[in-house]
């Protein structure tokens, strides 16, 4: 399995973004923090090769990402970037920011899921 690199010169970028006050990251972070979520360590806004993921856990290569309006106009950008890091064997799980901010309870269901099947 490739060894997935940390790009530190993200770190920065990340940092402001950790700042950021965006609804839906604010309420699924207080869903995955100090190890919420079946007692996995999440990190929001971490730098990974040449990318920031919203949310990453590295003990089963989980990113969740969550899409807003704008993503609607970066598919094909937003693809590229899944597959680079599919390449290292990281799995995605994708929300919209209305299923984060409307729908949680099926949102944390299909997470659990996927780290059940992934443990």
């Amino acid at each position: 399995m490739p060894i997935i690199p940390y790009n530190r010169k993200f770190k920065q970028r990340a940092q402001d973004l950790r700042k950021g006050k965006v609804l839906s990251e604010v309420l699924l972070w207080e869903k995955l923090k100090q190890k919420k979520m079946n007692g996995l360590q999440f990190f929001r806004q971490r730098p990974v090769d040449n990318y920031i993921l919203d949310f990453y856990c590295p003990e089963i290569k989980l990113a969740i990402e969550i899409d807003g309006g704008i993503h609607k106009t970066k598919i094909a950008e937003d693809k590229f970037r899944q597959g680079a890091l599919e390449s290292f064997g990281i799995q995605f799980l994708r929300f919209s920011d209305i299923d984060i901010e409307m729908k949680m309870a099926d949102v944390l269901k299909k997470i659990k899921d996927r780290i059940e099947n992934a443990v």
